[in-house]
């Protein structure tokens, strides 16, 4: 049973973690290319679609890891998995007070009424985005190393 809730909370975790790198480093990159209102239609879309999807996973991801350190409490690696689950814990806090409320906003606006400074809200969701993606893979590496 350990092994299967492992081997699912790996995966689960591993494809967030893969989706938020993406748009940390190739999807907003590829958006930023883009010419005229373009980027922030594609970004406003991206909030909207992903904006629904992600706090089911952020928070399946922290009830697996809950349950991996229960479950395998007196396992070797414990420790790695309890500060894991801090790390997410940590990740949905961050989302919750400082990416969503800017996602909130720009997921709504469209080139004719999106604000002055649109992009600097953009630019600042990107670099607390940064952060949130290196909280996640210090959680995911934490996961992997409590398997080894």
């Amino acid at each position: 049973m350990l092994n299967a809730l492992q081997t699912i909370t790996i995966v689960v975790v591993g494809l967030m973690v893969g989706v938020e790198f993406s748009v940390a480093f190739v999807i907003n990159r590829i958006l930023d290319a883009l010419p005229e209102d373009s980027d922030q239609l594609g970004r406003a879309h991206g909030g909207r679609m992903l904006g629904a999807v992600m706090p089911v996973w952020y928070i399946t991801s922290l009830i697996l890891v809950a349950a991996w350190a229960i479950t395998g409490r007196h396992h070797q690696g414990t420790t790695l998995v309890i500060t894991a689950g801090a790390l997410l814990l940590l990740s949905v806090i961050m989302s919750l007070l400082l990416l969503v409320p800017i996602n909130n906003q720009g997921k709504t606006w469209t080139p004719d009424n999106r604000p002055a400074d649109w992009k600097q809200q953009m630019n600042r969701w990107d670099r607390l985005h940064y952060v949130r993606v290196t909280v996640i893979v210090t959680a995911f590496a934490l996961l992997a190393t409590a398997l080894a």
